[in-house]
């Protein structure tokens, strides 16, 4: 069945791994405190450190303390959805503001807009929250590169190492999954979009190989019409 739409995660894919290690939590880090503390009382800061709370187990935890958890989250790399959203908003201040740019890397830009010339239909699916993802193809140092795409997702949707997951996605984007290629650096997930019934192929921009999938250094090397 003829690919209709790509898929692509964004971490090792079509951006830097180090760029979001090195650049993005990194500043989370630093003006995470300050941006709590200032906007707590906004609803959509506090609906996010209300669902901190829970999934902390500790209820009655202050400011303060929730600053404290968030930054234990950002340490260990949790994939947790509320501290997704609030990197998402401080990272937007960053954008704003100039002192953030988002990291693509130019052989999936001339792959993303030529496949949009082609009439493939672009989606993202990446742990970051859908703020960050359209902050960080926004502000790229391409340019704004969110008329690309059709849509986004992240956790909400599930996890990425799960087939549910995938069923989910490819019932939104309203395709056949067979009619979709997801495109990643991790193999669990190529595994479980495979097992959702998408088509993969695989980010080894370092070479090597990610077993059971197609593996590529560079987007300009996919050719869609060979899978």
């Amino acid at each position: 069945m003829p690919i209709k739409a790509i898929l692509t995660d964004i971490e090792g894919t079509t951006s830097a791994v180090s760029f979001v290690f090195e650049v993005l939590f990194p500043y989370a880090a630093r003006h995470l405190p300050d941006f709590v503390l200032r906007h707590a009382d906004e609803p959509q800061v506090a609906e996010q450190l209300a669902a901190v709370r829970a999934e902390s187990g500790e209820a009655q935890a202050d400011t303060q303390r929730l600053v404290e958890i968030l930054l234990g989250w950002i340490a260990a790399d949790r994939k947790a959805t509320p501290l997704k959203a609030l990197q998402g908003m401080v990272w937007a201040e960053g954008y704003r503001a100039g002192q953030l740019k988002g990291h693509v890397y130019p052989d999936a830009v001339e792959a993303l807009q030529r496949w949009k010339q082609e009439g493939y239909e672009l989606y993202v699916y990446s742990s970051g929250s859908i703020q960050a993802q359209r902050l960080i193809f926004g502000c790229s140092e391409a340019g704004d590169l969110t008329p690309l795409f059709s849509g986004y997702f992240d956790t909400t949707s599930g996890p990425k190492r799960e087939v549910a997951s995938y069923r989910h996605i490819a019932q939104a984007i309203g395709r056949p999954a067979e009619q979709i290629l997801f495109l990643s650096d991790i193999v669990e997930e190529l595994d479980a979009a495979q097992q959702a019934g998408m088509q993969t192929v695989g980010l080894a921009r370092d070479g090597g190989e990610l077993p059971g999938h197609g593996s590529v250094a560079s987007f300009a090397v996919i050719d869609l019409a060979r899978l």
